[in-house]
């Protein structure tokens, strides 16, 4: 399986509302729910209607289509980061699945999937 890695640092935050997102950026993740706006995109894209902001994250996806069907890609990915300390943020999109971690973790994170057999992609 293949992992782009994507070369953008990312922040994790809560919202007021999504007027002031700017989802013509190339990476907008956004999930409402009845208790808050979340919203996960590039540092620099942080609108100014953010109430909580988690800066310093990097990311990778697995490349490809993912088909429905398939079980079990994400809980291996984690599992394999899980036994090496290394937290995660998941998102999943209609294609496929998008992992971060905190910048001071990335290079453990992508080392440790590389010794599982996982091939990365810069």
């Amino acid at each position: 399986m293949i992992l782009k890695v994507i070369d953008e640092v990312f922040s994790v935050c809560k919202v007021t509302d999504y007027s002031q997102v700017n989802f013509e950026a190339q990476f907008c993740f956004t999930g409402r729910t009845d208790e808050e706006n979340s919203l996960v995109c590039c540092v620099e894209d942080v609108p100014d209607n953010t109430t909580e902001r988690d800066d310093g994250w990097k990311a990778f996806r697995i490349e490809g289509v993912l088909d429905f069907s398939l079980i079990g890609i994400l809980s291996r990915i984690s599992g394999v980061l899980a036994e090496n300390g290394v937290g995660i943020f998941a998102i999943s999109t209609y294609n496929t699945d998008y992992v971060l971690t905190k910048e001071e973790n990335f290079e453990k994170a992508i080392k440790a999937l590389s010794d599982a057999g996982y091939e990365i992609q810069n």
